[in-house]
């Protein structure tokens, strides 16, 4: 044999020969003993993900909790807050807001909340960028307002009164209840508060209407009272007010504005709005004495403040909780 040829066997002579390929059977599952009963093991999904119970081999293996399909939705979709008149859309941290954007005569960028949403004011030179730019850096302020804004229209919405005998409702910081008294007319009136009551259940506001009185006449009737009352008191508190701010106030009108408590002019005409008698009355007086400082300073420096401070020195405490309290739906 040549030399060589026999040093290449000799190589595959020494290699180490391959271990046999041995395939294992499957294991026989154990047999159940005397009185015990046999279950499949079935791997268990963590709940969180499960879309459905899955089905269970035998129908009686372990039964796992059915989750909704839209949880994970809603644990993932971001808050949304749009504006009935949005022509615009932004993500602000973990929000989509819809605002309505508006080209207007003015210097800077500006930004109000309102019950809608949020609306953005731009001058006609300010490229696009720029205000979502400045959207960005106000996003905070912008997410909690808009929170605080939603919070309180639910919690208005929660207070909606329904017009009917026994209704109740605020007033002067209290409450009253409606009771419908078809046998007086309360001498033309309409209606009548009955006297303090020594303990804290509401005062009874007696109406003259029959007990099948639809709801719109009930509403009406009450809110001519109300409105009757409103008069009365904010100009027994325009006299008190004004001697003290050294201004003279010379017409009183009432709104029924749904975002403005009260305006004044220079010619000392004041506009309060009614809805205020729902409050009580250290807030009243709070309005009250606001609309009359806007007679020494048209506008809100420093020095205005300074000039509510002078009669009202907690007007801080108060101005909140004219925006906290919640109002009843009409």
């Amino acid at each position: 044999m040549h030399p060589l040829l026999k040093y290449t066997l000799d190589l595959f002579d020494a290699l180490p020969a391959p271990k046999p390929v041995v395939r294992k059977t499957p294991a026989r599952p154990r047999k159940p003993k005397n009185g015990e009963v046999y279950k499949p093991f079935v791997p268990v999904a963590p709940v969180e993900y499960a879309q459905e119970a899955p089905k269970m081999i035998a129908n009686d293996g372990p039964q796992l909790p059915a989750l909704a399909p839209q949880t994970l939705h809603q644990a993932i979709a971001p808050a949304a807050f749009a504006h009935p008149r949005a022509n615009r859309e932004v993500r602000l941290a973990n929000a989509v807001v819809s605002y309505a954007f508006e080209r207007a005569k003015r210097r800077t960028i500006g930004f109000v909340v309102g019950p809608d949403g949020l609306v953005v004011r731009a001058p006609k030179w300010t490229p696009i960028f720029e205000v979502e730019a400045a959207l960005q850096a106000k996003a905070g302020w912008i997410i909690r307002k808009l929170g605080e804004t939603q919070e309180r229209q639910s919690r208005r919405e929660e207070a909606r009164v329904v017009w009917c005998d026994g209704t109740t409702l605020p007033y002067l910081g209290g409450s009253i209840t409606v009771l419908l008294d078809p046998s007086h007319t309360f001498s033309g009136a309409g209606a009548q508060l009955d006297a303090d009551t020594p303990d804290t259940a509401p005062r009874l506001l007696r109406v003259g209407l029959s007990k099948t009185a639809s709801a719109d006449q009930i509403r009406d009737a009450v809110q001519a009272w109300l409105m009757r009352q409103a008069q009365a008191n904010f100009k027994q508190r325009l006299d008190h007010f004004a001697p003290l701010l050294q201004v003279q106030w010379r017409r009183l009108s009432l709104s029924n504005a749904g975002t403005r408590w009260g305006s004044a002019r220079i010619d000392g005409s004041i506009r309060l709005n009614w809805r205020l008698i729902h409050f009580r009355q250290s807030v009243i007086d709070y309005v009250v004495a606001h609309e009359l400082s806007h007679l020494r300073v048209m506008d809100h420096s420093p020095r205005f403040w300074d000039t509510v401070r002078t009669v009202v020195p907690d007007y801080a405490t108060l101005r909140g909780q004219l925006k906290d309290d919640a109002m009843p739906r009409w």
